[in-house]
């Protein structure tokens, strides 16, 4: 299996049309998310081409699309019902 890092994507857009759309492509690479927050573990080939399809899709004016990049040493802090997402690194399509 290629190397995997895992990151948060977030994004704010503004066209239900565009919405639609965004949601999908980012959903298919997506371990876990709650409406427009998405944790994806990715190769760098699934991160250039998720990049490459949501900024076809954005109105660069209108849109945002926020990616960070999670570091695989931090311990996430979990309150309530949190529960961690797989740790095997996987991708449905």
């Amino acid at each position: 299996m290629k190397y995997r890092t895992r990151y948060l994507i977030t994004y704010d857009i503004s066209d239900p049309k565009r919405l639609y759309k965004i949601h999908k492509k980012v959903n298919a690479y997506a371990i876990g998310g709650q409406k427009s927050f998405y944790e994806c573990w990715l190769n760098e080939r699934e991160f250039k081409e998720l990049k490459e399809n949501i900024t076809a899709l954005i109105e660069e004016a209108d849109d945002k699309i926020f990616i960070f990049q999670l570091n695989k040493d931090t311990t996430p802090i979990l309150y309530g019902k949190a529960k961690l997402q797989s740790t095997q690194p996987f991708l449905i399509i």
